[in-house]
């Protein structure tokens, strides 16, 4: 992911690293403590967690849209969800385009696959600690994925099948707190309210 120079009005924000420390690498994440230097001279910590990108789907089988429930260990309890999941690596170790990590995704995750699918933009999941950045798609015409055995060993979730305006009401009551899911539910009724579903 590319970034865009600061501007004019950017610059007294702006902190340039001057010193990066690898903390810890894992399978997927690596821990880094990057020292940096402000605009005004000073020098500050700042810890991180590397992450290769995500996508999340938002997928829509008629008026209902499927969810996943499952076992999230950091919040010590089972969150509903939108699907979603990591940007592998390619042969080559470039990663994959996030178009085809949404198809795995859905159908790992569903037994779906997608005849017809639009990116809903992408964004920040954390930035004042990851540069994790997500991509958001709508899949739509829906239809069994041949061949599907069920989810990952490693993946152990229920499927929920609920009417999406549902899912939205159930979002803005607080019943799902899960960040990538609320913004891809809202997004969704935004454009339906336009028309553009």
């Amino acid at each position: 992911m590319t970034h865009a120079q600061p501007t004019r009005d950017e610059e007294r924000l702006q902190e340039t690293t001057v010193a990066e420390r690898v903390v810890y690498q894992g399978k997927y994440l690596t821990f880094r403590v990057d020292t940096v230097r402000d605009a005004g001279g000073g020098e500050h910590e700042r810890e991180l967690v590397l992450h290769p990108g995500a996508v999340a789907i938002v997928a829509l089988d008629g008026d209902d849209v499927l969810l996943v429930r499952q076992w999230r260990h950091a919040t010590g309890g089972a969150l509903l969800e939108i699907p979603a999941g990591t940007i592998d690596p390619l042969a080559d170790g470039t990663p994959e385009p996030p178009e085809l990590c949404a198809a795995r995704e859905l159908g790992e995750e569903t037994g779906r696959q997608a005849a017809r699918w639009r990116g809903l933009g992408a964004f920040w999941t954390a930035p004042g600690f990851t540069d994790e950045y997500m991509h958001l798609f709508l899949a739509q015409e829906l239809s069994p994925l041949p061949g599907y055995a069920g989810p990952e060993p490693d993946e152990r979730l229920d499927l929920v099948r609920m009417p999406w305006r549902d899912a939205v009401v159930a979002a803005e009551r607080g019943e799902i707190h899960d960040a990538k899911s609320l913004v891809g539910l809202f997004r969704v009724a935004r454009l339906a309210e336009r028309g553009e579903l």
